[in-house]
């Protein structure tokens, strides 16, 4: 942008050259209108100074629109890339407390597109408009130095008495902002237990402090501006006054009189401009660190080599880890491997680990030890673009976002073709619910559209997670919600994604989950306890008759699979013959797994 700058700079030296048309006008006029009584000079000399003005205009107007230009410049280059960052860093906990780097480039354009700027470009011409008033004469001349060494002094006193407070209120204000976040997304918890009331409260105080601070630096800076106006105004009465005592005593003209007092005032409002929005530059400084230091708390980007697609080969190998930030591993020593068609079941007590370990596979947290290595490659080694390609990733939290129903699933890509987002619903088993929809696949769902409920929620984002064929799925809770029938389409998607050679990893405390999976991993503690093969990791090998349940499952689990046809959308027929082979083996399933950790029961 230094060329924009640079031409604001020019058009700012004739706007403030042509500044002092009015001056010189009148000087003119009370020295040689007046006197020579020429009406013919008082015309050329009113219409030099209307083309003056109308120049001085259009400069001001052309610098005016390089400056709206530079903020929208500057904010259309960074949005993206911060938006980005923001996420990402936000998600894997680099992201330092109060850092809110999209307002802090809202204050930024704000700053650049404003009156601001101007200011600072005209101060400079301050000293020259006083060494123009000295030639005028010296008397008025140190005047005007002293008019602006006072204005100068209420500035920095100005800025002084309210730094501290701007800091204090911007703490609170982010503060107060985190703390509303967290209100508002455990609402429902707060209203049912009664606790609005002892919020609110509590919020008032964070909120109330900050207002302290606010409202004390607010009660400076007025303070300050309404000072510095007075004292201008003042000035300028005053220099007047004293250039009528040297027009009496014939050391100036009337002229230079009058000249005299309009030029301090202009000199002076560049200094009275600054103490008006010093408030607004000290938040832009701010914001401006704040954009600093964000950036140089990102991690250097590497250009990543494109790796072929992968096939869903998954080997994690001495993997410990835990929240971003966090010091302390949540999951430790974990070594298992997954070849394309298995499905892995992931059992475990709440707080063993096993929603940890969907946000390390899917490369959404990174191991403090060891690694996850998807066809041969750590998940780093990946452009997270490319990467989110071949992964589906059904979150224990599901959100859908504003938009249309096939945007969701699509993942709101552009340039979609419609049969691949048929495809992912009829997999997921949504295809008939989304059609009885009031507009189908183009249904609105959030802000003003229609209210789905957390079954059909999390049907929906099934479908997201399957879309565009991913060879990796990892599944959270995924049947948490669900009925029946809704469980039935879950085991049904996951083994026709089995079938077509996708890994499919399920994160799930019903046991009818397994019905679909060939293998178990058992963790405890955040410790791998067991992993293998379904059947031998419950130890139920030698525990059901011949020929009976596990019979019964396997051939159930082979005809369900049999009818997939590799590389194509299932018919509503095949699916329906496919859940009611899976129906068969769900009790089966159920009295396997009713507790995976005790054998004689199972």
């Amino acid at each position: 942008m230094r060329k924009a700058w640079i031409g604001v700079g020019l058009l700012s030296l004739f706007v403030n050259v042509l500044m002092l048309t009015g001056p010189l006008y009148m000087l003119q006029v009370y020295d040689r209108v007046i006197t020579s009584q020429s009406m013919s000079t008082l015309v050329v000399l009113s219409i030099l100074m209307v083309a003056m003005y109308a120049f001085m205009g259009l400069m001001d107007f052309l610098r005016s629109r390089i400056l709206v230009r530079i903020g929208n410049y500057v904010e259309s280059e960074l949005s993206a890339p911060i938006f980005k960052s923001w996420l990402s860093q936000g998600v894997k906990g680099n992201m330092r407390h109060g850092q809110r780097p999209l307002q802090s480039l809202a204050t930024l354009k704000r700053f650049l597109t404003g009156a601001s700027p101007t200011t600072f470009f005209d101060i400079p011409w301050t000293p020259i408009y006083i060494a123009v008033i000295f030639m005028i004469d010296w008397t008025l001349g140190v005047f005007a130095i002293f008019g602006a060494l006072v204005v100068l002094a209420i500035a920095i006193a100005a800025d002084f008495r309210t730094r501290k407070q701007e800091a204090e209120s911007q703490s609170a204000r982010s503060d107060s902002h985190a703390f509303t976040q967290k209100i508002y997304a455990n609402s429902e918890a707060i209203i049912s237990m009664g606790m609005v009331g002892d919020m609110t409260e509590k919020w008032n105080g964070i909120k109330s402090s900050g207002d302290a601070s606010e409202l004390s630096a607010s009660d400076i800076s007025g303070g300050a501006t309404a000072v510095s106006k007075a004292f201008r105004m003042f000035l300028q009465s005053a220099i007047l006054g004293i250039g009528a005592a040297l027009a009496v005593q014939q050391i100036v003209t009337p002229g230079a009189m009058i000249a005299g007092s309009i030029i301090l005032g202009r000199a002076l409002a560049p200094i009275q401009m600054v103490i008006s929005q010093w408030r607004g530059f000290i938040q832009t400084k701010g914001a401006y660190r704040d954009l600093n230091s964000f950036y140089e708390s990102l991690p250097e980007e590497i250009e990543k080599v494109v790796l072929p697609t992968p096939t869903g080969k998954i080997s994690v190998q001495k993997l410990s880890a835990g929240p971003p930030g966090s010091k302390t591993a949540t999951l430790k020593g974990l070594n298992f491997d997954l070849m394309p068609g298995d499905g892995l079941c992931v059992l475990g007590h709440s707080g063993s680990g096993k929603s940890s370990l969907s946000r390390l596979l899917v490369g959404v947290w990174m191991p403090q030890m060891g690694s996850v290595r998807l066809d041969g490659a750590t998940l780093d080694q990946w452009d997270n673009a490319a990467l989110g390609q071949h992964i589906g990733y059904l979150p224990q939290t599901v959100e859908l976002f504003d938009g249309t129903v096939g945007e969701n699933i699509c993942r709101f890509k552009s340039d979609v073709h419609s049969d691949s987002i048929i495809r992912a619903a009829q997999i997921a088993g949504v295809h008939e619910f989304i059609l009885s929809l009031p507009d189908g696949y183009s249904t609105k769902l959030g802000t003003g559209g229609v209210i789905l409920s957390v079954g059909q929620v999390q049907r929906m984002a099934l479908a997201r997670a399957l879309f565009g064929d991913p060879c990796l799925v990892v599944l959270d809770e995924p049947n948490s919600n669900l009925d029946a029938q809704g469980d039935k389409a879950l085991n049904a998607a996951i083994q026709y994604m089995r079938a077509q050679n996708k890994t499919v990893i399920i994160v799930s405390h019903r046991p009818t989950a397994m019905a679909a999976v060939n293998k178990v991993l058992v963790l405890k503690g955040g410790q791998q306890e067991k992993f293998g093969l379904r059947d031998e990791v419950l130890n139920v090998g030698n525990r059901v008759p011949a020929g009976q349940t596990m019979q019964q499952l396997q051939r159930a689990q082979q005809q369900a699979r049999q009818i997939q046809q590799a590389h194509q959308v299932p018919t509503a027929q095949q699916i329906s013959r496919a859940q009611q082979y899976q129906s068969q083996s769900v009790n089966t399933a159920t009295a396997i797994a009713a507790n995976p950790y005790q054998n004689q029961q199972a």
